[in-house]
């Protein structure tokens, strides 16, 4: 770190620890160099005049690239005696207050790290270990990485799932449960929240002349850790602590695990990329509501957008859906052009190869339920299903059981559930099929 930027985070910690007035400010900077040259007092009024009373600790980076860019700073480097540090401000930086509706969230009050680690039933090491400080975790997938991973067949090419082993997952699931669970989120968002789901997703867009269905690429990989820090931080938590929280719930992946795919299925590099640096891993505890809070400006400017036309919108994870009437229809195609360029400010891309603009003269499906007009699940599907079981019941459930599920009763009691949540009337006829069937002790785990 060069000598220009260390004098001026103890300059900035010095300048945060007490009251804010000019006066103020320049006593504890020369407290901080131990004299007190010209140039200080003026320099501490154009601190003064840049932030105002509201200097906090959440402001330390801003306030840091203001001192090293503030030319009266940059003159004392050339002076005789340039500025040395001679006294360090080491109070720990407070919980920040939370804006808004943030407020009214009770969240744990984690100052420090050392809190953080206490918190988490961890020693400080042990913290370090975790949010892997030395940046060895996406080194290797060996014993010592904190994630298991597994390349999963999708439609269109492969899918990395990330998940994190027993320790890091229990403590991604404390983060989740008292942290960010209170937080709210936009109401446009139906995925991962309680009383909402895919079916409530579709159902706001029953009966609508023209749905518009729309994909972003790659939701959680493109996620990067310097936004997972900046949403901790508009919680409230001082920047080391958020930087902790931030890299306890994001990953970096091995190259070697990107180089197992074969070369047909080769990711792109701005794909590789993603992976290779800290995001949202696909299969964290912590990841969809991350994401959720992550996307709060996107689904407040893709409402907006939506209610210029008179359409509705939501958001079920990285699936938008915009639907209306004869004024959405008609400028449908430079309305998708219009989420896309929103969607690409706000940090994600949208997969043009799944928009799909559906009338109502055709099957509008949203998250695999038909919305033309009401909640069904689609025909080929229901018929699959129902055969499925009927041969079940005739010959037995392995002969049915082609995927290999390691619990097939599992499987195809989640698969009736699903219709009787969507069309109760299908759901009655598909469980009587399922009780049906005779269980031997094989067909279902011990």
């Amino acid at each position: 770190m060069k000598p220009e930027h260390r004098v001026a985070l103890a300059l900035a910690d010095a300048m945060l620890a007490g009251s804010v007035s000019p006066e103020e400010l320049a006593s504890r900077v020369a407290q901080c160099l131990g004299r007190k040259p010209r140039w200080v007092a003026a320099f501490s009024r154009r601190v003064f005049l840049r932030f105002g009373s509201q200097l906090s600790h959440p402001q330390r980076v801003r306030l840091v690239e203001f001192i090293r860019g503030d030319a009266g700073y940059r003159t004392a480097w050339t002076a005789a005696r340039p500025p040395k540090v001679r006294h360090h401000f080491l109070e720990p930086a407070p919980m920040a207050p939370r804006p808004g509706a943030l407020a009214a969230c009770a969240l744990p009050d984690l100052a420090t790290p050392g809190d953080l680690a206490k918190w988490l039933g961890l020693a400080i090491g042990q913290l370090d270990w975790y949010a892997d400080r030395r940046n060895t975790n996406g080194a290797d997938d060996g014993p010592l990485c904190h994630y298991r991973y597994r390349w999963i067949p999708k439609r269109h090419g492969m899918r990395l799932t990330e998940a994190p082993k027993p320790k890091l997952r229990a403590m991604q699931r404390r983060i989740l449960r008292e942290i960010l669970d209170p937080v709210p989120v936009h109401a446009a968002a139906h995925g991962f929240r309680r009383a909402r789901s895919c079916l409530t997703h579709a159902r706001s867009h029953i009966g609508k002349l023209v749905v518009l269905r729309m994909d972003l690429a790659d939701f959680f990989n493109s996620i990067p850790a310097a936004r997972i820090a900046a949403v901790f931080r508009t919680l409230g938590y001082p920047e080391a602590v958020a930087n902790a929280l931030s890299s306890i719930c994001t990953n970096r992946v091995a190259s070697r695990v990107i180089r197992m795919l074969p070369k047909e299925h080769a990711l792109t590099w701005e794909e590789g990329r993603r992976l290779a640096l800290r995001h949202l891993p696909q299969g964290a505890p912590t990841s969809p509501a991350l994401s959720n809070l992550c996307a709060l400006h996107l689904d407040l400017r893709l409402a907006a957008l939506a209610e210029s036309v008179g359409a509705t919108y939501t958001r079920y994870a990285d699936d938008l859906a915009f639907s209306g009437g004869e004024e959405l229809r008609s400028r449908v195609e430079r309305f998708g052009l219009h989420v896309a360029a929103i969607a690409r400010e706000e940090g994600f891309t949208v997969n043009h190869r799944k928009t799909r603009a559906m009338h109502r003269s055709h099957r509008q499906v949203l998250t695999g339920i038909v919305v033309n007009e009401m909640p069904n699940v689609r025909r080929d599907e229901y018929d699959r299903l129902k055969a499925i079981l009927h041969n079940c019941a005739r010959a037995g459930p392995a002969s049915q059981n082609r995927a290999g599920h390691p619990d097939f009763r599992a499987h195809l009691a989640g698969r009736v559930q699903h219709v009787k949540s969507v069309n109760p009337a299908r759901g009655a006829r598909v469980q009587a099929l399922f009780e049906r069937i005779g269980w031997d002790a094989d067909d279902s785990p011990a």
